[in-house]
């Protein structure tokens, strides 16, 4: 073990050679030590205007793009937008892997907005236009932040995008503390299935924004662990968790002909405890599944379902 006195040695020593590096490197740029006699250091170039012509490849970018005052220089959107009700008239630029490239270009673009999802897809496609391209993060708690200040600093809004991050962050705090001690039901969140059926089941799982939400409105998730926050779940796993709530947010499909019966479908599964005391809610308001400042909204909602009489709601 060191003793103190060597272990000051080494600190001195270590931040010796940190000044000497830098001050090697000032003068190795022309002169940037005071006295030293170099070059001027050059002047920064002014700071690059904010894109005008922005296209966002997600609803969740988009409505960002709205909650930081930036929404009136969107010039296109992907198929599945639907906030704010001005993307009614915006052109649409295609989904996940059929993304329309001659209308992106034709749109010249200053800035595209995609998330890692898009990446294999559409990046290589993308840099050979020339477009900066911002790429947000879409599955962890954290990454809904992160994408809201990503965002705010490629459009010169860093300063609203800090606003709507506090904001968010204070309505989940509140939440938070309208469900703190009070008993935690476990709960299965059903993130996507076929229509009309129990097959090709998907539960969110720890590291998902979903299974956060669900924490900050007093619940706890029992979908197994997955690599990537989503993970594909049996019936039989299903009956085995036995969970206390389901919280269903597949997307059913707009054909009439795979219209279903919420309840219908998962009476398959009656000897489930959610299932049987009837605590299954089926929620499809598109914008509960996205990570942008709606996941106040979402873990609000959450827990008005696992807690009503928080809310005066029972």
């Amino acid at each position: 073990m060191r003793t103190g006195f060597e272990k000051q040695a080494s600190a001195s020593g270590a931040v010796a050679l940190l000044l000497c590096a830098l001050l090697a490197s000032l003068a190795a740029c022309g002169g940037g030590v005071p006295g030293g006699g170099g070059r001027p250091a050059v002047e920064a170039a002014p700071p690059a205007p904010p894109p005008q012509r922005i296209i966002s490849f997600s609803p969740s970018s988009t409505e960002v793009l709205y909650g930081i005052g930036a929404f009136e220089r969107v010039v296109a959107v992907s198929q599945y937008d639907e906030f704010p009700p001005e993307v009614a008239r915006l052109p649409r630029v295609g989904g996940w892997s059929n993304t329309n490239m001659e209308q992106v270009a034709a749109l010249r673009p200053d800035l595209i907005i995609i998330t890692e999802a898009h990446v294999p897809f559409v990046k290589d496609k993308l840099d050979t236009l020339g477009v900066r391209t911002v790429v947000v993060g879409g599955v962890g708690f954290e990454d809904v932040f992160d994408g809201m200040e990503k965002i705010g600093a490629a459009t010169g809004r860093k300063e609203a995008a800090r606003r709507l991050i506090e904001e968010t962050r204070a309505r989940l705090e509140e939440v938070r503390g309208r469900t703190h001690g009070l008993a935690r039901p476990r709960v299965l969140c059903i993130a996507d299935r076929l229509p009309g059926t129990l097959r090709g089941l998907y539960a969110a799982s720890e590291g998902s924004f979903i299974v956060e939400l669900i924490k900050v409105a007093g619940g706890d998730s029992v979908a197994p662990p997955s690599e990537k926050g989503f993970g594909q779940i049996s019936k039989e796993a299903i009956v085995e968790l036995d969970p206390d709530v389901i919280i269903d947010m597949a997307q059913s499909s707009n054909d009439s002909k795979l219209a279903e019966n919420p309840r219908e479908v998962w009476g398959e599964l009656s000897q489930v405890k959610a299932v049987r005391e009837g605590r299954v809610y089926t929620l499809r308001d598109t914008s509960l599944i996205h990570p942008s400042q709606f996941v106040a909204d979402s873990a609000r909602k959450f827990a008005e379902l696992l807690h009503p009489e928080a809310f005066g709601k029972r």
